[in-house]
């Protein structure tokens, strides 16, 4: 009778797993079909954005190299390097004001301290482009809409209300024990020696969090650099040559191309998701810890 019980017990098990395991490879599927879509749709030779079969009849490199050596309408190296840029600077920012702020409030007892972190929490919980049309006014008053000056905007848009996001990296920094830090204290090192030399050597994962998030919100940050540039086009971000290419008088001679320039932007990303990925998923467990 038991193992009757136990064979029977084993067998829902199995077809639990099986029917787990087909409900992912769908989802998969269904997950990696855009993607795979988007990759032969930037090799495709057919111009325009109809065609009638889901498989190129062609492929071409010709796609990727017009992205490069076409800049007489959209000039993609330009935005490319706007958008790395912005995103590189905005990255360094927002990583120190980040940490900054999640190390002051998980070590630091000081007044509006519960009051700060109740706020950031519900203001947190507003899209940042609720207040764009306030931004952009206070950067025109300040002359930032204009020229070069408009990636000095953007870095400010971005980086400005970093430290609002503190809550993961403080719950990080609750996991570290305080004593390391008071011990330090009474070796002689100040706040910011202990900061500097004690805290961010002991947190790699979180800043590797920090700077992968940091990262990424410029570098696909639409509404905000469509708002700032304007018809400044020697200062678009590749999020709006993208979209530039999807316009009726672009969209096809450019369609392929914007699948080309999808996948281009898509690397860095990816590459970086890939070789730090142990650290973000470290980071993010120390957080939840927290």
């Amino acid at each position: 009778m038991k193992k009757e019980t136990t064979k029977s017990a084993k067998a829902i098990r199995t077809r639990n797993n099986v029917l787990i395991h087909i409900l992912l490879a769908v989802l998969a599927f269904i997950w990696v079909f855009p993607v795979l879509w988007v990759i032969m749709t930037s090799f495709r030779a057919e111009k325009g954005s109809y065609v009638s079969t889901f498989f190129p009849k062609a492929f071409t490199l010709d796609n990727y190299i017009k992205l490069f050596t076409d800049t007489t309408i959209l000039n993609f190296p330009k935005m490319f390097m706007n958008t790395l840029v912005i995103a590189i600077f905005s990255c360094l920012l927002s990583t120190f004001f980040v940490l900054s702020a999640a190390y002051c409030l998980s070590r630091m007892r000081f007044k509006m301290r519960k009051p700060y972190m109740n706020m950031a929490m519900i203001l947190g919980l507003f899209p940042g482009f609720m207040s764009m049309v306030a931004v952009y006014f206070i950067l025109k008053a300040v002359g930032l809409t204009e020229g070069s000056l408009i990636r000095l905007a953007l870095i400010l848009c971005y980086s400005g209300g970093a430290a609002l996001g503190f809550q993961i990296a403080k719950g990080f920094f609750d996991t570290t024990p305080y004593a390391i830090d008071e011990a330090a204290m009474i070796d002689g090192c100040t706040r910011w020696q202990v900061f500097t030399k004690i805290t961010l050597p002991l947190s790699k994962p979180i800043i590797i969090y920090t700077i992968l998030t940091s990262f990424i919100s410029p570098w696909v940050d639409f509404i905000f650099a469509k708002v700032i540039c304007r018809a400044n086009a020697d200062q678009y971000t590749v999020a709006i040559g993208l979209w530039k290419m999807l316009e009726k008088e672009y969209i096809d001679n450019w369609y392929t191309c914007f699948a080309a320039g999808a996948v281009l932007i898509s690397i860095p990303i990816a590459i970086l998701f890939l070789k730090l990925q142990k650290y973000y998923v470290n980071g993010m467990t120390g957080a939840v810890k927290g």
